[in-house]
């Protein structure tokens, strides 16, 4: 007899008609915004509207076309408004359906062909998660303001701003999606392995050790039942170390690949642990909902989600401590970083278990080479007052069900004008990371989910990044560091060192704030980008000693090369770059105008005088 894990139906019981027809109209408008950013698409003006112009958009097969209400802003950003979405040109119904839009615009994306079905499937597991979003019940932008820090992040519902194919998770099925999926908000058991210790090696920061990493994550019940459980198979405890997987893994990959170790008693099931995690925006790091002052644990999952497969290699975790210490020591020593409060939350362990045959057998960077590995890295709880509270910066970009957002919320609770508003925001993370390109050449991943904002009154006052030690880079392949950091200083030509402020910055992420903020009427386009202005004007003034490095990668340049995002993800869904050579495999499609170009001085000194 069969026992089935829940109801068949239960995995599809958010996919109604009006949750479909809301997902895939609100995609489209998103198709149609960021293809056409990335001159994939070319939308013709028809006529004025009262809130932008009327567009037209050719597709593959004449005389199918759609049209659309749009408003165009800075950095070629298209504003699609969804519900203006119109199809016409055969004998359909009119309905709006994302995948045969994709299917109609294919030539013009330049899809491979043989990719498209894979690609086609992580669009529809969008639409899927999307569905889910649209049928919740979720929180307001108002309501979250005042959330708690986890709340906020189940919370969110676009995943990175610029990918079209931004929730595919290809491998989770419909029960695990709703077990595993950040949007569920659903905290989970790790299951926790013992590893032989000449397979499984661990490597930590300079104030850790192994003993005390184990003492400090699980109770010492757990290690005491853990330790017998070894025992009574006749294994010697000292002789194992433990490591944590997430129960995806363990039973879709673990438990049938890593069979060999298993019976040889190399590696060892010990069953769950106590502490339940929840998962991030990021999928495969857990935030620890039982004990929150405990580490995040990020573990591997051999899932394709936005053209990676998430595992984790063996060969950057031995390095990974290291790189977070030496980060976190450039900044600690840093007095501008300091006044700024910017820090960085350590990944302070990491832990590889290495299976011979398959290393042999795989080659370098293979998914089969990051099945079973796991890292442990800072909660930022301790490290905030009790009169602040922690925001995913993705936040920022989150508008709830009746079109309200967090960012405008934010700004309307704090009682400041959207300009000082912002000048306190950009103090926060903008300054920071200029300081770090400019003095260090040390450059982050700054996209909304790895940034933790800290606030007061509604207002950032501080941030932690996350995520450093497999997206921080050093952009001198020459920079003398220990030997244990050098994989993270990359050459990078230097026409195009600039385009980790400009594209992962300016682009992909205030240039949809800036749009947020418009819209719900919080500030002008020009007063923000004049605020960005003089956010970088003032940090150039109080450092005239860096006035070559300024002329050298300016920022007030007229124009910078455009970077595309979904391009990558056509080229190769399973690794949008190499992350050893970070700017090889980029795509490019001519040039963007830099929006505080043209910000006249005075816009660019003004006082503030109500920042503090």
């Amino acid at each position: 007899m069969t026992v089935m894990r829940s109801s068949p139906r239960q995995g599809v019981a958010h996919l109604d008609a009006a949750s479909w027809s809301k997902a895939n109209r609100a995609l489209i408008a998103k198709m149609i915004g960021e293809f056409a950013h990335e001159r994939l698409l070319e939308p013709r003006w028809q006529s004025d509207g009262e809130c932008g112009g009327y567009y037209r958009i050719e597709t593959d097969l004449p005389p199918v076309e759609y049209t659309c209400m749009a408003r165009r802003m800075a950095l070629d950003h298209w504003c699609i408004d969804s519900d203006s979405i119109r199809r016409s040109g055969d004998d359909g119904d009119g309905r709006l359906d994302a995948l045969t839009f994709l299917l109609e615009v294919r030539e013009r994306l330049g899809i491979d062909p043989a990719m498209l079905p894979e690609y086609l499937e992580e669009v529809t597991a969008t639409l899927y998660a999307s569905a889910y979003k649209c049928s919740r019940t979720a929180p307001s932008a108002r309501q979250l303001i005042d959330a708690d820090f986890q709340a906020v992040e189940a919370a969110m519902t676009e995943g990175h701003p610029a990918f079209v194919a931004n929730s595919g998770r290809i491998g989770f099925d419909a029960v695990e999606y709703r077990r595993y999926a950040p949007e569920t908000g659903h905290a989970f058991q790790l299951i926790w392995l013992a590893g032989h210790r000449e397979r499984l090696a661990f490597a930590f920061s300079q104030d850790l050790d192994y003993e005390s990493l184990i003492e400090r994550e699980l109770a010492g019940e757990e290690i005491a039942r853990f330790h017998e459980l070894l025992t009574a198979r006749d294994l010697n405890p000292g002789d194992y170390r433990l490591i944590p997987v997430h129960p995806w893994q363990w039973y879709n990959k673990l438990a049938h690949v890593f069979a060999p170790e298993l019976a040889s008693g190399r590696l060892v099931c010990l069953g769950p642990g106590a502490d339940s995690y929840q998962p991030q925006q990021s999928i495969r790091t857990l935030f620890n909902r039982t004990r929150s002052q405990r580490c995040y644990v990020k573990t591997a999952l051999s899932v394709l989600n936005m053209g990676f497969m998430r595992g984790l290699s063996p060969d950057y975790m031995s390095s990974t401590p290291p790189i977070n210490d030496w980060v976190h020591q450039l900044i600690e020593s840093d007095p501008e970083l300091g006044e700024a409060g910017f820090a960085v939350l350590r990944e302070v362990a990491a832990a590889g278990y290495r299976h011979p045959l398959y290393e042999e057998a795989a080659e370098k960077g293979s998914p089969y080479r990051k099945m079973l590995a796991a890292l442990w890295r800072e909660s930022p709880m301790e490290r905030v007052t009790s009169e602040q509270r922690l925001m995913t910066m993705a936040a920022l970009l989150h508008r709830d069900a009746d079109g309200g957002t967090v960012a405008g919320e934010l700004i309307h609770a704090s009682g400041l004008a959207a300009e000082a508003w912002l000048d306190r925001y950009l103090r926060a993370y903008l300054r920071p990371l200029l300081h770090c390109f400019y003095r260090h050449d040390l450059v982050f991943m700054p996209h909304g989910e790895n940034l933790i904002l800290v606030l007061e009154d509604s207002v950032p006052v501080r941030c932690f990044m996350k995520d450093v030690g497999e997206e921080v880079a050093v952009m001198d392949p020459d920079a003398s560091l220990p030997e244990e950091v050098q994989r993270i200083a990359v050459h990078v030509p230097e026409e195009l060192k600039i385009l980790s402020l400009f594209t992962d910055i300016f682009d992909y992420f205030f240039r949809y704030l800036a749009a947020i903020l418009v819209d719900v009427g919080q500030c002008t386009e020009q007063a923000f980008w004049d605020r960005v202005a003089h956010c970088v004007d003032a940090y150039r003034q109080d450092h005239p000693e860096l006035a070559e490095r300024f002329a050298r990668h300016d920022l007030f340049a007229p124009q910078f090369r455009r970077s595309c995002m979904n391009r990558l993800q056509f080229a190769n869904n399973r690794q949008l770059i190499d992350l050893a050579d970070p700017t090889r495999t980029l795509q490019f499609a001519g040039t963007l105008d830099n929006p505080i170009s043209t910000r006249e001085p005075e816009a660019r000194t003004a006082d503030c005088s109500t920042v503090s």
